[in-house]
């Protein structure tokens, strides 16, 4: 029986069918994630899927669904916890992780904090020290292969990234030291210590991202969609109160209605006013911003012009 949550184009097409239909832009982008992710799994010793409960995230959690169907996807997910996490967003976590009958690994920084191993930053946030336990978890864990739902057209950085990212012995990434990937051919060969990034929806937009949402109907965390919510402003983002970041004096609290285009640590991550209830809504507002949801909502983003690109070169996402 034909697995209804796979496009009638993309079934074809897998199947070789002469004069098969051309595929649409959404089902080109479907079939090469699911062959990145086959091509990847086929050759590593112990895949995992990067997953934190964001669009991105739960996007290439589908294709990999799609890429093992009828079976379970046959690798572990890892979320590397701030602590900082909007509430429905672990929420929605746990409940997708239970669904799928997928192991889930966290690594906590709030572990790390404790036990000495970090510090608290001066300014609060706790995405860049994410690095230490992603690496620690990747080694300790044996993963030499790590899927990420990080895309081009989010920040400087990740477009100069191919869809293989080779890291070295230290998790670290060069972006000098990249392999070509002409004809869609991709090298996931790595030495002993090493290990490789995968990026299935490297090629996708954003709009691509929630066009593909609507079209496979998966569900999000509520946050990515308009709700009345308790804000203030700083640095030109509305963040919400939250145990890691609260108002200042001459911050006062509103209440607006806005909604989330990335769903990333609390105490730097902003909301944007927006009346977007459904999903159409947002492909509307999305097809119409001239602004990734990096640039209009993420504070670590705005430390320096190249911030993503030393986190990455450390072994950031």
């Amino acid at each position: 029986m034909r697995d209804p949550r796979v496009s009638t184009n993309t079934q074809i097409s897998h199947a070789g069918v002469e004069g098969s239909p051309r595929l649409n832009t959404l089902d080109a982008l479907e079939a090469e994630g699911i062959h990145i992710i086959r091509e990847a799994v086929g050759t590593a010793r112990k895949p995992v899927l990067l997953f934190s409960g964001g669009k991105d995230s739960v996007v290439v959690l589908h294709l990999a669904t799609k890429a093992f169907w009828p079976g379970r996807v046959p690798f572990e997910l890892l979320h590397v916890d701030t602590g900082h996490n909007f509430d429905e967003v672990i929420e929605f976590r746990d409940r997708t992780v239970e669904r799928l009958g997928v192991r889930l690994q966290v690594a906590s920084v709030q572990d790390y904090i404790d036990d000495g191993r970090l510090r608290e930053r001066p300014d609060g946030t706790r995405n860049p020290l994410q690095t230490v336990p992603l690496l620690d978890a990747i080694e300790t864990q044996k993963y030499d292969v790590v899927f990420g739902g990080a895309r081009r057209d989010e920040e400087k950085a990740r477009a100069k990234e191919r869809v293989v990212s080779l890291r070295d012995e230290f998790g670290q990434w060069d972006p000098r030291n990249q392999r070509p990937e002409l004809w869609n051919l991709y090298n996931p060969r790595h030495l002993p210590g090493q290990h490789v990034r995968v990026f299935p929806i490297s090629n996708w937009t954003e709009l691509d991202v929630w066009r593909y949402i609507q079209k496979e109907n998966l569900d999000l965390p509520s946050l990515y969609y308009a709700h009345e919510r308790e804000v203030f402003e700083r640095d030109g983002m509305l963040l919400s109160p939250h145990p890691a970041v609260m108002p200042r004096a001459g911050e006062p609290l509103v209440t607006k209605t806005v909604r989330y285009r990335t769903v990333g640590d609390a105490s730097c991550t902003g909301a944007v006013e927006s009346p977007a209830l459904t999903l159409d809504d947002v492909i509307a507002e999305v097809a119409s911003t001239r602004i990734t949801e990096r640039g209009a909502t993420r504070a670590d983003d705005r430390m320096s012009e190249a911030a993503m690109e030393d986190r990455k070169k450390e072994g950031y996402f």
